[in-house]
């Protein structure tokens, strides 16, 4: 384990701070604080943990126009959405502020009048966070906000490109009155502070949003102690245009979803899915808007492309790009770059390709960047086969406006997130989760809660 970590802007390769990784030692006492912690949330109240979160999410708002730099200088995605993910991070903690007083249990009538069966929940215990560095603040708050509401403590490592927002998300969480011993952070290696959460005998669950293969070796070294997991894991969504969809709010409906922090989400469209009737119209239509996008750094009013995070996911994108003209593929716009590797800085000029197929790298893998691949299909079977053909099952979208269409499509795919002539499903009042290989669980919504509580069910007899 290196001992720094360099947080660099991605729009400019600049250093924006500099911070002392964790050692072992010190993640372990971590742990240990945490775990004493729980003794002690967990006998808080419903109501009062209630209003300790609704104080933390009004202290973020207090901050949000500086919380929002933080994450622009740090991961690079436009201030505007930056300011948009503050709110969506609050609004995470709002619902869960809400249901952590509805956490109910029941009572089952007894087979003999001598008996009285109750079920209650109660907090699994030790929560242990992995989160991405593509939303650093509404990861977090979408995996802390359940689990103290269910009176578990918590404990986070944020991305190493992106862990200055999660630290001053906790900081104003300490100020609001949640304990220092309910809630941490440590900063360090995944993959060493990964084994150092799974090996806890005091973590008693992992939740993790990050790639398919590291969600896999979380899921295997949680086995020994038979850790709960919670793992939301890659996508690779289908964006599906019906012969009968309006074309122009398609068009601005698909923008949104795939240009959204530079195409580095897990549920933005990645595969283009258009009839064979519509397929030159709906091009030409999409080719004139996404031309009209501003590229460039973050902290700029009018920007709406920022930068790749680093020089790893600009090669992969680079190299998916390459492989589909190689192979076929014709570029509409983009497929130029502004790339200094030595300085440090990745912008990505937003690129639509026409005639892929699947065999191309690019429908077969998730990309993280700013590129548009149109594949055409025959009819809506087809269109459905080929949406389900990947591991992948998170988010899929489709633009229809004949309920028919609609009603086979949705009831067809595999997925766990389906947007019906909507590019922006997401919400924390509503179950966010994928199929297949994409994940385990659900967050956000009435169930987002659930994977925080365990069942314990009480018969009591003697009682005639």
């Amino acid at each position: 384990m290196t001992d720094k970590i360099r947080v660099i802007n991605p729009a400019t390769g600049e250093l924006v701070e500099e911070l002392r990784v964790h050692t072992a030692e010190e993640v372990e006492t971590r742990i240990e604080k945490v775990a004493a912690g729980f003794n002690k949330w967990k006998k808080i109240n419903a109501h009062e943990r209630a209003r300790l979160l609704k104080k933390w999410s009004a202290k973020i708002q207090e901050q949000k126009e500086a919380i929002a730099r933080i994450m622009t200088l740090e991961s690079g995605k436009p201030i505007k959405e930056s300011l948009g993910e503050v709110d969506y991070a609050t609004s995470y903690i709002d619902w869960y502020a809400e249901e952590a007083k509805r956490i109910y249990g029941r009572t089952i009538p007894a087979n003999t009048e001598s008996k009285r069966i109750l079920v209650t929940r109660q907090p699994v215990g030790v929560v242990a966070a992995i989160t991405p560095w593509n939303f650093p603040a509404a990861m977090m708050t979408r995996k802390a906000a359940p689990a103290l509401a269910a009176g578990c403590s918590f404990i986070v490592k944020p991305a190493v490109e992106t862990p200055l927002t999660t630290m001053k998300l906790i900081e104003l969480a300490h100020a609001a009155g949640i304990p220092e011993d309910a809630v941490q952070y440590v900063n360090g290696s995944g993959r060493v502070i990964g084994e150092i959460f799974t090996n806890s005998p005091l973590v008693r669950k992992i939740t993790f949003t990050g790639s398919t293969p590291v969600g896999k070796e979380l899921i295997k070294n949680s086995a020994d102690s038979v850790k709960h997991v919670s793992m939301e894991l890659g996508g690779h969504a289908p964006l599906i245009i019906a012969k009968d969809a309006d074309l122009d709010y398609a068009v601005t409906q698909t923008i949104a979803s795939k240009f959204r922090n530079a195409g580095q989400t897990c549920i933005c469209a990645n595969r283009i899915l258009v009839a064979k009737e519509i397929i030159d119209e709906f091009a030409e239509k999409l080719v004139h808007e996404v031309a009209k996008l501003k590229v460039g750094n973050g902290l700029e009013e009018d920007t709406q492309v920022g930068p790749v995070i680093n020089g790893k996911g600009f090669k992969k994108v680079v190299s998916q790009i390459d492989d589909a003209v190689e192979k076929g593929a014709d570029v509409l716009l983009g497929n130029t770059f502004d790339a200094d590797e030595q300085a440090g800085y990745y912008f990505i000029q937003p690129t639509v390709l026409k005639n892929v197929t699947n065999e191309m790298v690019i429908m077969q893998e998730e990309t993280f960047g700013p590129v548009l691949p149109i594949t055409v299909f025959s009819d809506i079977k087809e269109a459905v086969e080929i949406a389900n053909s990947t591991p992948f099952g998170l988010a899929a979208y489709f633009f229809t406006n004949d309920y028919r269409t609609g009603n086979y499509i949705h009831e067809n795919l595999d997925f766990g997130i389906i947007g019906w002539n909507d590019g922006a499903p997401s919400a924390a009042h509503a179950p966010f989760g994928g199929m297949k290989e994409s994940g385990l669980g659900r967050e956000g919504g009435i169930e987002g809660i659930e994977p925080y509580l365990e069942t314990k069910y009480l018969s009591i007899g003697g009682l005639e």
